[in-house]
């Protein structure tokens, strides 16, 4: 037998749960975009610390403008804003209930949001809202305040849409209310996010307000965040899981890996929770870290992604349970990737990468090769693209890089190896498809994307190995040219 979960029959439920009186917490945080990586991230540790009896004025009130944030509060709201996260190793699968969310707006009623923001209760405004929310020209690599949704924001400041024109309101009425401003933090998997989303801030409110825009300049904190969990979308198979496994009927479990981590910049002007005592790494500067991440994780995620996708490989683990893609795995993080990432305090590259590689093979999590691979335009200008420009500019060979680069273009040709086609998995997929048709006859096609190249694209060191590599792709397969690159 099954038991709801919701407030009431939470004495009922069998697994770890909150231990702390939920009615004492105050919403000191609202949250865009409460999807599974903040609920298995940001809110463990919260729920974390306060099974600690700390931090009980920074529990989490969610906002959102998307459909499908209206549907995430409205099963939410049914459970009291209780859910279940699983963390799973390759040997144990660990359940417990968070109740570090106690409330969600609704979704697009942008009063009801900026009300919430004006409130001093509200000290920090977070955000995981995707890497492509964030309106960042491809181009410039900065934030473009042309684009549509943005410009309309602009024109109509008291109406905003946009979840940046929504932030300016709110701190708009802080300061017209002579309230000091909330903190905005950023946890998104983007490079300097904090310095991203103050652009993006700054420059919605410039549109409309220049003094306002210079308020939140010269008083609105922005740290940077390094975030890590890999989690996986929830189905029906994993809603079945917790009913089978843990007697629990929730609508919106979130399963995960057993491994979390967040390396945070300490500025929060109106105070922050002692996160510290949840596991979370407070630094002055947050860059090493970000670097190491972005480079060894997520660039080895698209150095397992494209050739298992082009092999018909469907799971990440599946993935490394392949000799070809682990050693290519292991030869270019160990050859190309981890010499050119700057050193980080306390942290043994090597030994992180181990961490990556048990990671990515735990069978538990279910990680789709498809998810590593979506999203290549944007990103492959930072995951890859900058440590190609790095080797290159000391003098050093790209071979395996110029490889991973060739593989994404065949990939984004639509059709694997076998002959199976390839879904569209980008937003820019249409065009990827037709580009990377071209370059099958002329390589430049592919690298002269500037917007995702840039310069790079037009080093003969490697635009060289590059056309090398997708020729022989083309003719030998996918196999056969990692077992050519392995010297096997």
């Amino acid at each position: 037998m099954t038991i709801r979960l919701n407030q009431e029959n939470l004495p009922r439920i069998a697994v770890a749960k909150p231990g702390y009186d939920r009615k004492a917490l105050k919403g000191g945080i609202v949250h865009f975009g409460l999807g599974n990586f903040h609920r298995a991230h940001q809110a463990v540790c919260l729920d974390r610390l306060m099974n600690k009896g700390l931090g009980f004025d920074f529990a989490i009130v969610g906002a959102g403008v998307l459909p499908s944030d209206a549907r995430m509060r409205e099963i939410l709201a049914a459970q009291d804003y209780l859910y279940t996260v699983v963390e799973q190793s390759a040997g144990a699968s660990d359940a417990r209930v968070v109740g570090a969310v106690i409330d969600h707006l609704p979704a697009g009623d942008a009063g009801a949001i900026i009300a919430r923001l004006a409130d001093a209760e509200t000290r920090i405004a977070s955000l995981t809202i995707t890497e492509g929310g964030y309106f960042i020209d491809a181009a410039t690599g900065h934030f473009d305040v042309t684009h549509p949704a943005i410009a309309a924001d602009g024109k109509a400041p008291d109406q905003p849409k946009t979840v940046f024109g929504i932030i300016v309101a709110g701190l708009r009425a802080r300061r017209d209310a002579g309230l000091a401003p909330f903190t905005v933090m950023s946890c998104d998997n983007i490079p300097h996010n904090g310095r991203v989303t103050r652009e993006a801030v700054v420059e919605t409110a410039r549109l409309s307000d220049p003094d306002l825009a210079q308020w939140i300049t010269d008083n609105v904190a922005f740290p940077n965040a390094m975030v890590d969990r890999i989690t996986p979308a929830t189905s029906d198979r994993e809603r079945a899981m917790v009913r089978a496994d843990f007697g629990i009927e929730d609508d919106s479990p979130v399963f995960c890996e057993d491994f979390l981590q967040w390396v945070l910049e300490d500025n929060f002007p109106l105070g922050r929770p002692p996160l510290e005592e949840a596991g979370v790494e407070f630094v002055a500067d947050v860059t090493p870290w970000e670097m190491m991440k972005i480079r060894i994780l997520n660039g080895g995620h698209a150095v397992i992604a494209y050739p298992s996708g082009l092999m018909d490989i469907h799971f990440v683990h599946e993935g490394m349970e392949n000799d070809l893609v682990r050693a290519f795995l292991d030869k270019i993080e160990t050859e190309d990737i981890i010499p050119v990432v700057p050193p980080v305090p306390n942290t043994d590259l090597g030994a992180y990468f181990a961490k990556v590689k048990e990671r990515c093979a735990n069978p538990k999590i279910g990680d789709t090769i498809r998810r590593l691979c979506l999203d290549g335009s944007n990103r492959q200008p930072k995951f890859i693209v900058p440590t190609i420009a790095d080797r290159l500019a000391q003098g050093l060979p790209v071979e395996g890089l110029a490889l991973e680069s060739a593989l994404w273009c065949r990939y984004c040709a639509g059709v694997t190896d076998s002959g199976a086609v390839i879904e569209p998995n980008d937003p820019n997929w249409d065009r990827l498809t037709v580009v990377a048709k071209a370059a099958q006859t002329d390589p430049s096609a592919w690298l002269g994307m500037a917007e995702i190249y840039g310069e790079t694209g037009r080093n003969p060191a490697f635009a060289e190995p590059f056309a090398r590599w997708l020729a022989m792709l083309g003719e030998k397969g996918t196999a056969a040219t990692l077992r050519v690159w392995l010297g096997q």
